[in-house]
């Protein structure tokens, strides 16, 4: 088997060569007329003239290879108290069943269909539908404000609409049709159809003429696979925002397959067969790539989990996912582990699950401090690993490759760049010079960048200049900064406006963040760089304390501001914490931080439909209010 390094290598140097080896792994109609076609950089075409179905790849495959008794998807939800197994043939002959149906309705390859559904099988079984036929799925996350489905309908112009009646949350019920209802009424497009599927939580009122029962489609004639361009759109799926024209991602169904198939070994080192869960939602790309796609396209069987697994009903949760369908590797957000920890600061827990199957935990979605994966490490008693992408790039574009064998863990770094991505610093004042080794810059990527990564925005390749491709000639922008050492560890440090100015020294707020997670109380921080009369900014600090803390708010900032001065030195001007409940988080576990300094600078601000509870910013306006925020 071939080394880390020299895969890597070969994927810099000879590009066409590494993709059409890897390219090996999928099932092709047709092959291609070359692999890489960056004639018209940057908008990259990988596999131009080769034709598959990202389904077929998905599903028949492995039923024709005498995997169709296998479990191809585990549906685990305490909102329901269900469990349900999908076999390969199982899902195959659901997926055809609907797909015929999608079919009856007139939709056909190109046509665009926005799924907007809670997490059940159902969501999985759309997409795949989808795929099958060769339309354009667009999943918007189930909940999601009207006016933000408005949006995205009115940008993607789908045929139709896939819901749910309804989504379940801990301790209520979120109808999902009526936010269905008014998002087409306020938009200018009207998708023809609207499929339901009825859940017995909450009925749904269907409109004539317009409204079709789930269970219709279930009913049809199984659709036979559609072969498209390697080159064509697999979905479109939109980047979080609240203002302005939303940013659809367009990825490719060629490039796609093979990276993210690639990807299961190599990155994650899991085999066909082995349980993979990834804790997330198919509305976000996690959701789409490592619940659905990649999973199946390696024959792995993998988890759709409804409900948060932290906090209901404890922080055991994942642990009992995990042994009772013998998941051997987990992906999920650093966020969720700094809850368990908070509830269970002991990690006693454990002891009551038999999770000796389990190899290896990967976090991604925000940065992982070192105390976390410290905690996770001796809890778990298996590696844990940091690794990090975007929802542009669908798949990890740094990480500890476990499939080649581990290398050694640094504590804030997911180690090195992944196959394909030649990552470099670039400096922020003259974008045609690299940072040398340890200095913190603007991380890019040159391009081309590898399969499976955004091919352009839907129908907006202006922006899609724009928004990546502009700033640094011949590089891909990511938004992060961090740096690269002297062993090409790759390091995270933050998202560039993240970045603060403190009287002309340049500091990252992960570096804090990283003091702070340190200290013994501290569960969960963030740290932000609020509007300061003399220095331009200064840094601010938020923390949610363990349970079972009992002591005085004061005195736990007092050391916190004394570590900073000790950890990283007076010049950071870290001087002021605000003790929190919680943090405001989007519902994917990200942290916003840019509405809070809106809060701590007195700025207007509006709370986005991403927020996981809108509740929590009067909860964050109160507690700087304590600390004399926003200044005078």
């Amino acid at each position: 088997m071939t080394t880390y390094e020299e895969d890597y290598a070969r994927s810099i140097n000879d590009p066409e060569g590494f993709w059409g080896t890897a390219a090996e792994g999928i099932t092709w109609y047709k092959k291609w007329d070359r692999v890489l076609d960056n004639e018209n950089s940057p908008f990259t075409k990988w596999f131009p003239g080769a034709e598959l179905n990202t389904c077929y790849n998905c599903l028949d495959r492995h039923v024709e290879a005498g995997r169709g008794a296998q479990d191809a998807l585990i549906y685990d939800s305490p909102m329901t108290g269900k469990v349900e197994k999908f076999t390969f043939e199982e899902l195959t002959n659901s997926v055809a069943r609907f797909a015929g149906g999608l079919q009856n309705l007139g939709i056909t390859k190109g046509d665009r269909v926005i799924i907007y559904m809670p997490m059940v099988p159902e969501a999985a079984i759309a997409m795949l539908a989808c795929a099958r036929i060769g339309a354009v799925h667009s999943v918007v996350f189930g909940g999601f404000a009207a006016t933000e489905l408005a949006t995205r309908i009115d940008d993607a112009k789908p045929v139709a609409m896939i819901a749910g009646s309804c989504g379940l949350e801990p301790g209520r019920i979120v109808e999902y049709k009526p936010l269905l209802d008014e998002a087409i009424e306020i938009a200018s497009h009207k998708p023809k159809h609207c499929i339901v599927l009825q859940r017995p939580e909450a009925t749904a009122k269907m409109i004539d003429g317009r409204d079709v029962d789930w269970q219709e489609l279930d009913a049809a004639e199984p659709a036979d696979c559609v072969p498209v361009a390697a080159t064509d759109p697999l979905y479109v799926l939109y980047t979080s925002g609240t203002t302005g024209v939303p940013k659809g991602v367009v990825r490719d169904n060629g490039g796609h397959a093979v990276a993210l198939k690639w990807s299961m070994k190599n990155v994650y080192n899991v085999d066909p067969g082995d349980v993979f869960w990834a804790a997330s939602d198919v509305g976000w790309v996690v959701g789409h790539s490592y619940i659905v796609y990649a999973p199946l396209l390696h024959g792995a069987t993998t988890i759709l989990f409804e409900g948060k697994p932290v906090g209901t009903p404890d922080a055991g949760t994942f642990w009992r996912v995990i042994q009772d369908h013998k998941v051997s590797v987990l992906f999920t957000a650093p966020t969720a582990f700094r809850a368990i920890k908070q509830q269970d600061p002991a990690g006693k827990l454990i002891a009551d699950y038999d999770i000796s199957h389990f190899k290896t935990l990967f976090l991604a979605g925000e940065r992982a401090d070192s105390d976390t994966i410290v905690w996770a490490q001796d809890t778990l008693k298996v590696p844990v690993l940091d690794h990090w992408w975007q929802t542009e790039t669908g798949w990890p574009m740094g990480a500890n490759c476990a499939g080649y064998g581990m290398k050694p863990v640094k504590l804030g770094s997911p180690t090195h760049a992944v196959a394909g991505y030649d990552i470099r610093i670039i400096d922020e004042e003259d974008p045609s010079i690299e940072m040398p080794k340890g200095k913190i810059g603007v991380i890019a990527v040159k391009l081309p960048l590898p399969p499976g990564s955004l091919s352009t925005l839907w129908e907006n390749d202006e922006g899609f200049l724009k928004s990546y491709m502009e700033e640094i000639p011949g590089y891909y922008k990511t938004g992060d900064a961090g740096y690269i050492d002297e062993d090409d560890y790759l390091f995270i440090m933050a998202r560039t406006d993240d970045i603060i100015n403190v009287a002309g020294h340049r500091l990252s707020t992960g570096g804090m963040e990283e003091v702070l997670a340190g200290h013994k109380d501290v569960a969960e921080c963030a740290v932000l760089g609020a509007k300061d009369a003399l220095k331009g900014q200064t840094p601010l600090g938020f923390v949610v304390l363990n349970a079972g803390v009992d002591r005085p708010d004061t005195d736990i900032v007092k050391e916190l501001v004394l570590l900073v001065r000790e950890k990283i030195g007076p010049v950071a001007a870290f001087k002021e914490a605000a003790v929190v409940k919680r943090l405001p988080k989007t519902r994917s576990g990200k942290i916003l931080r840019g509405v809070v300094r809106k809060i701590a600078d007195g700025e207007p601000y509006k709370a986005p439909a991403t927020i996981d509870d809108p509740v929590i910013l009067d909860e964050i306006t109160e507690a700087l209010a304590s600390i004399g925020y926003p200044k005078k």
